[in-house]
């Protein structure tokens, strides 16, 4: 799952009618109860919530077996086991394969933070074949996400005007007008989710995580994570080594980063993965329709985006293409090769005066379907990072540091700096300036990073390998583009990754796969 740019522009203020949601999704507890000891009745899976992002229910799987959800009972608050619990959403896909050559669970997080795993997996689930031969697939909605206790802010109305606002103010009205915007979301968040912000972070859903390896009947924890998913499973082996199974990171988040090195790190990891776009369109037999050189290619997407800042285009029905919505969709573009062609075809309708393709790639990295209806994705997007972040930066703190963002990127450093103000007034202090990923006794952990990854910058896996400590990171290479590495397709990372999880082979440290 795609880790979103830390932006959050501006918000308008709600009401209370959200809350009934949240609380429907919190039970008394009682003091004899053991969550260790519950069974998960598992069902057909009904179509997503509104807050997984809605549609319908998934497809049955390619043997004509059903996926099959169940809930699982977790506590609010994890310093009080037997207090208020919370349901969290499970989703799985039973092994294929004979029964005897079953190895357990294999638990994924596809990232966000805020990602819906019980959409996601059935999505990608094509892709794991390999890995349901011997394992049942299963995930999940992390606390404050989806059907699982979601955190919500704003109604639809209100997210379309959020998501229309400047979030790359030039002046001081606009930089007013984006600190008391964000102030108003985020006091919507506290007013419909008051009861579950304290208990969103990334300690508290690896502790669901071993719940449901517990429940699962599993001794140890099989697990596949990407992107934020990284850094979940960093902390679960933190706080687990000795429960850690076959484990695989890709799509590695730098776990030594503060939340602004990681927008600096972002903000040149999208550079980097425009430049390629660049290349690769004026490298072609075919002449580049958006440029003649890759110079070129940026030049005029940057004068694109300075041009909608004042002259926002048509862009979906009554919404318009922003210099704010544009910037988004180009980012969405850039998570994977296969979207490319998207990014060049917006760009032609835009340099047309057409913003529809653009606002379509924007609406997808905001959560939004095409009937209007948004996942919770941004609401727990900043739930989660803010409860995890010690870290609030101040619009001063954020003017001194666009020089060095700009210098970064000229199309992606001002949006990724103002960024920083997402967890300005948040209702709950921040956890730390990073996670303790500090893992000594663990299994191995197969930990992939690639050299073209815009989200999760390559330098992060060398980055995780050192922090899980001496013996537990095995770091692998891919050389190539988007985020992520396993579903590129590549034959070579693909070999080594299902070699650990369905044999124990470890790779070599240092394999490099191109």
């Amino acid at each position: 799952m795609p880790n979103p740019p830390r932006l959050r522009a501006a918000a308008l203020t709600t009401s209370a009618v959200l809350l009934s949601a949240l609380l429907s999704g919190c039970g008394d507890g009682s003091e004899d109860q053991d969550v260790t000891a519950q069974k998960l009745s598992w069902k057909d899976c009904p179509a997503p919530s509104a807050a997984e992002g809605g549609g319908d229910a998934p497809s049955p799987l390619p043997n004509g077996d059903a996926w099959q959800c169940a809930t699982l009972k977790a506590p609010l608050d994890w310093a009080e086991p037997k207090g208020d619990t919370i349901d969290l959403a499970l989703i799985r896909a039973r092994t294929s394969g004979d029964e005897d050559q079953r190895i357990g669970s294999l638990i994924f997080n596809f990232g966000g933070p805020g990602g819906s795993g019980v959409t996601t997996l059935p999505a990608f689930g094509s892709d794991y074949a390999k890995l349901r031969t011997r394992y049942d697939l299963v995930s999940f909605d992390p606390r404050g996400v989806g059907r699982s206790a979601p955190v919500q802010c704003l109604t639809d109305l209100q997210l379309d005007a959020y998501f229309q606002q400047d979030a790359t103010p030039d002046d001081a009205g606009e930089r007013a007008a984006l600190l008391s915007n964000t102030k108003e979301f985020n006091a919507a968040c506290e007013d419909n989710s008051k009861k579950v912000l304290p208990h969103v972070r990334t300690t508290d859903a690896a502790r669901d995580m071993d719940l449901m390896r517990q429940v699962l009947g599993d001794d140890r924890l099989h697990y596949f994570g990407i992107s934020y998913g990284t850094e979940l499973g960093g902390v679960y082996a933190h706080l687990f080594p000795k429960k850690v199974g076959r484990a695989v990171f890709d799509a590695v988040v730098d776990p030594t980063e503060t939340s602004e090195q990681g927008s600096l790190g972002q903000t040149k990891g999208f550079q980097l993965a425009l430049d390629n776009f660049a290349k690769d369109c004026t490298s072609q037999v075919e002449d580049c329709s958006i440029g003649d050189t890759a110079d070129d290619v940026k030049d005029r997407i940057a004068a694109l985006l300075k041009s909608l800042d004042s002259r926002p285009l048509p862009g979906l029905g009554t919404r318009r293409l922003t210099q704010t919505a544009a910037t988004s969709g180009i980012a969405q573009s850039l998570y994977s090769k296969d979207f490319w062609p998207y990014l060049t075809q917006g760009l032609e309708e835009a340099y047309d005066g057409n913003g529809q393709t653009l606002m379509l790639l924007a609406d997808s990295m905001n959560g939004r379907n095409d009937d209007g209806q948004y996942s919770n994705l941004a609401a727990a997007n900043i739930a989660i990072n803010c409860a995890d972040d010690k870290p609030r930066y101040t619009e001063a703190y954020v003017e001194e540091k666009l020089p060095e963002f700009r210098e970064a990127s000229e199309i992606f450093g001002d949006y990724l700096a103002w960024g920083m103000l997402s967890c300005t007034d948040w209702a709950v202090a921040g956890a730390g300036a990073h996670p303790d990923v500090s893992a000594k006794g663990s299994a191995p952990i197969v930990v992939i990073g690639n050299t073209g990854d815009p989200a999760t910058p390559y330098e992060g896996a060398g980055k995780m390998v050192e922090a899980l400590g001496a013996g537990v990171g095995v770091e692998l290479t891919y050389k190539g583009q988007g985020h992520g590495a396993y579903d590129s397709k590549n034959k070579c990372v693909q070999s080594a990754v299902n070699g650990y999880l369905l044999n124990g082979k470890v790779p070599a440290a240092g394999t490099v796969c191109s």
